[in-house]
């Protein structure tokens, strides 16, 4: 089974997102990153959030650059460009943009705490 790559988003567009959905930090996980030829990958977020009276669970993500490939995470320092998508009437539609990082796991396997530092 593919294991679940754990991601942390910053939401930096619309400007207003964090004052609309309460925070611009998001974090979900994906298994699409184990198949090189995925383009985007579908983040199903720990804790979704609403977005004109829609709860929001799932994202799709996709390099904010043309060419650009999201395995650029890994090599990214602190995040990479991407663009987000949201389900609307059966599709995705993109409304916001964001920079997304992997989340590491400290030594017991739970999620480091946040101490406001990072992105």
């Amino acid at each position: 089974m593919t294991q679940h790559l754990k991601l942390r988003i910053h939401v930096t567009e619309p400007w207003d997102f964090e004052r609309n959905a309460g925070s611009a930090e998001l974090t979900g996980w994906t298994i699409d990153h184990a198949d090189p030829d995925n383009e985007e990958w579908e983040v199903h977020l720990d804790h979704g959030f609403e977005h004109h009276e829609r709860h929001i669970g799932t994202l799709l993500i996709g390099p904010r650059y043309v060419g650009e490939h999201l395995s650029r995470m890994f090599d990214a320092v602190t995040g990479f460009p991407v663009r987000l998508a949201h389900r609307q009437d059966g599709g995705w539609h993109y409304a916001f943009t964001a920079m997304i990082s992997q989340r590491p796991d400290n030594a017991d396997g739970h999620a480091e705490q946040d101490n406001g530092t990072s992105i």
